[in-house]
């Protein structure tokens, strides 16, 4: 394949040009506001998009932008049918086994939230029933720290979301920056984070197949182009009214 053979030559000849032939496929999850979600007119949008709509534009490349359960969007990535996730994928080592990373493109925090009038804190955590989205740094957490908590974890960081609303959860852990969009919704007014970040240390990248080093390469230089001419804060301000990379 043309791509193929492209990308073998960017490995060993690493100033090359990018062709403007050159076509990604791009994948994102499409439900999790607003980094990527779908909106009213069924289009896919959100920070990730922009994101990756700017890199393909640094690149040079023609992206297309699919999208794709959480749960299946790595395998979908090792089958070939995508050849990146940009949807604020965490780098994690486990992840790191299956998949290559590029650079970092955001930092991120997890941080719990519960109803205002709960007096529910992070020490509480192990008495409590909480929600995760499932296959998420979130729902690790949880695992690994509070154990005997009754944690429920769902397909979507949305639904987290409806069962904390219904009364079937105490609180939901999860990354700080949705739960940030979602309490500035009428449906999260009633709810606010309690405590301080539980992990400050999550590092968001786009995933790669696994020793495909020069498209990870390809988008660590894009990321890096996109801070230096000022287009990364722009979208970053479209979203946040503060830096989160």
């Amino acid at each position: 394949m043309i791509r193929s053979l492209f990308a073998l030559l960017l490995g060993s000849l690493i100033a090359l040009p990018v062709s403007a032939q050159d076509t990604l496929r791009i994948a994102t999850e499409g439900a999790y506001p607003p980094f990527n979600f779908i909106d009213a007119s069924g289009e896919v949008k959100g920070f990730d998009v922009d994101i990756a709509e700017a890199l393909c534009a640094e690149m040079g490349a023609d992206c297309e932008l699919v999208t794709q359960s959480w749960d299946g969007i790595i395998p979908g990535l090792i089958a070939g049918r995508y050849d990146a996730i940009i949807a604020s994928m965490s780098i994690t080592p486990e992840r790191q086994e299956a998949v290559s990373f590029s650079e970092p493109y955001y930092s991120n925090k997890l941080q719990f939230i519960a109803p205002n009038e709960s007096d529910f804190g992070p020490s509480d955590a192990s008495d409590a029933v909480i929600g995760a989205q499932r296959a998420t740094i979130a729902a690790q957490w949880l695992q690994d720290n509070v154990p005997e908590a009754d944690i429920r974890v769902y397909d979507t960081q949305e639904n987290a979301y409806l069962n904390l609303e219904s009364g079937r959860l105490d609180a939901v852990l999860a990354d700080v920056y949705v739960s940030y969009e979602w309490l500035e919704s009428d449906e999260g007014a009633a709810y606010e984070f309690k405590g301080d970040p539980v992990y400050d240390d999550d590092k968001i990248a786009i995933a790669v197949r696994k020793g495909d080093e020069a498209l990870a390469a390809r988008f660590s230089e894009a990321i890096e182009a996109i801070r230096a001419d000022g287009t990364y804060q722009a979208i970053n301000a479209e979203y946040f009214p503060f830096d989160i990379y």
